[in-house]
């Protein structure tokens, strides 16, 4: 079984110290999903250079959709300096405004949109006006509507995320981003799961999702917690472990498997994301099935 769905937001260059490598977390969640064989469409935009030109080359080698990626005529597009400390922890300083910053509607995106079984949007690319305003439109059209919580400070602000994650049928955080934006929302609880049903509540989403680190994840689907306690693996940097946990529980969800089956996955290709390089490395089927099951010698 395959979904077709659409990931709408940024493009980008992750700049590392030593390297470049595309990115950007809607992108890597399609580059992953895609893995999987689904059907996905990209909306976002990139700028009339050739960086620019060097992403759609390589969005369209890698088998998705681009005929919904615009060509920004104010913008460049979009970097990313991203450094790492010892133990591999990326932290971001993210240009602003850059071509993911305009992305405009148009009846293409409208039309994907309307036809996909879901469409998968983070919180980075509401920080501009006119991307903004697009996703707006776009929400309001989507059949089922996944929402990735990535907050980079200062491109957030709690309205905004609070008018996404009512919009949304399915909320992916981190355990930090959930206790901030729960003690926002004037949260008394302390524990993990009484935050979850809390913003649960006040959001009217049903599913819930938290990763943790190396200690894994919870999910809350339908009222049940499922839960995942993490893989080791030494850590080359966590750059797109997240993205490829939301794309894996995305795409396990949408074909109908089971929750446990979904996060149990979903956590092992984020630690085998997060112990390669670069946020998008090829990880088979048979790999992460034995990663998870290891083989007895």
């Amino acid at each position: 079984m395959s979904a077709q769905i659409v990931c709408f937001g940024e493009v980008l260059w992750d700049v590392f110290p030593d390297r470049r490598k595309i990115g950007g977390a809607p992108l890597n969640v399609a580059l992953r999903l895609s893995s999987f064989g689904n059907t996905v469409s990209m909306i976002s935009s990139v700028g009339h250079d050739q960086p620019g030109s060097e992403i759609l080359d390589f969005i369209g080698s890698r088998g998705l959709d681009l005929n919904a990626i615009q060509k920004s005529d104010k913008f460049k597009t979009g970097e990313v300096q991203v450094t790492l400390d010892g133990k591999g922890s990326a932290s971001y300083e993210i240009v602003f405004p850059t071509a993911w910053d305009d992305i405009i509607l148009t009846a293409d995106n409208i039309r994907l949109v309307k036809q996909a079984d879901a469409l998968v949007f983070g919180s980075l690319a509401a920080r501009g006006d006119t991307s903004r305003t697009t996703l707006f439109d776009l929400i309001d059209l989507a059949a089922y509507r996944i929402f990735d919580i990535n907050l980079r400070p200062p491109h957030y602000d709690q309205p905004v995320l609070e008018h996404l994650m009512n919009s949304a049928d399915f909320i992916k955080f981190n355990d930090d981003e959930l206790f901030e934006i729960a003690s926002a929302m004037s949260s008394n609880y302390n524990s993990l799961e009484q935050n979850i049903k809390f913003l649960a509540e006040k959001t009217r989403t049903r599913r819930i999702c938290v990763t943790k680190g190396r200690h894994g994840a919870v999910l809350f689907y339908d009222g049940s917690f499922f839960y995942n306690s993490g893989y080791l693996v030494k850590v080359a940097d966590t750059v797109g472990a997240g993205d490829s946990f939301l794309a894996t529980v995305t795409h396990h969800l949408l074909n109908g498997n089971d929750p446990q089956k979904a996060i149990d996955h979903a956590c092992a290709v984020g630690a085998l994301v997060a112990g390669s390089k670069g946020a998008n490395p090829e990880i088979s089927e048979a790999r992460i099935s034995n990663f998870i099951n290891p083989k007895a010698d």
